[in-house]
């Protein structure tokens, strides 16, 4: 089975976290996956719009965290980028419209990447979560920078230092999501939406996008540069340690000492 479904129809670049067994946890190979698909939907001249989707009962756990741990990201390499510092890069800077479904946990990079979408509906059942701060790691995906703009500082603070689930209605409120619908209708509402933006002048999406975007897309591109180099130092140190060994062991992890 492929782990990521990639379709093209009418103008719609369709792309579908398909590891539901696994809860759409990524793996490398995934992001590899999803980087050239990215790729590939950027220079398809038949591609107008990118909808990105998973399932009705969960989006993304985050990182799939045996595989996370055998190839940790050690830190950003400009000349070989490593596949998630290649999709990150991607999505931060793809030029076309892109239509986000959220259902179920959105953990981490799973609600991170949203971020850099235009339009997410959320399933009711939609939980966002970035624990980072949890993980002995500080975010990623230029979060540290967008989630306070987009929030504002203490609603940033709480979801960031704290890194509890909040629900679709909490992320509506916050402007993270345009809307939230029952789980069973959130793919279909995305593909609709893209189908009003497939029909508009693809110049026009484009040149509108850039133009909301321009003040803020150096500064996003070094902010996550500058967080990946703190996430991959962060992940060779005690606290990491002890909260991956603790998940690992399934039990609480002890900071008491880091």
């Amino acid at each position: 089975m492929t782990d990521i479904l990639t379709q093209t129809e009418n103008g719609i670049c369709t792309i579908t976290l398909n590891r539901v067994d696994k809860k759409n946890s990524i793996t490398e190979a995934m992001y590899a996956a999803l980087a050239d698909a990215l790729a590939a939907a950027k220079d398809d001249t038949a591609v107008r719009v990118l909808v990105l989707q998973g399932d009705a009962k969960v989006f993304s756990a985050g990182n799939d965290i045996g595989d996370f741990l055998n190839a940790p990201p050690a830190g950003v390499d400009s000349t070989n980028p490593r596949p998630v510092f290649r999709f990150l890069h991607g999505i931060a800077a793809f030029p076309k419209p892109i239509v986000a479904a959220v259902c179920g946990p959105a953990v981490g990079i799973g609600t991170t990447m949203l971020l850099h979408c235009d339009l997410v509906i959320a399933g009711d059942n939609a939980a966002f979560s970035m624990p980072f701060v949890n993980l002995g790691l500080c975010p990623e995906a230029a979060s540290s920078l967008l989630v306070p703009r987009l929030m504002g500082y203490q609603r940033a603070a709480e979801a960031l230092l704290l890194g509890e689930p909040f629900m679709a209605e909490a992320a509506l409120e916050a402007g993270l999501v345009n809307r939230v619908v029952p789980p069973t209708e959130a793919n279909n509402v995305a593909q609709a939406w893209a189908t009003k933006l497939a029909a508009k002048p693809l110049t026009s999406l484009i040149e509108t996008k850039r133009l909301m975007k321009k003040h803020l897309a150096a500064t996003v591109a070094q902010t996550m540069d500058e967080e990946g180099l703190s996430f991959g130092r962060m992940l060779r140190e005690p606290a990491a340690r002890e909260a991956f060994g603790a998940f690992m062991e399934r039990r609480k992890p002890d900071f008491s000492k880091v």
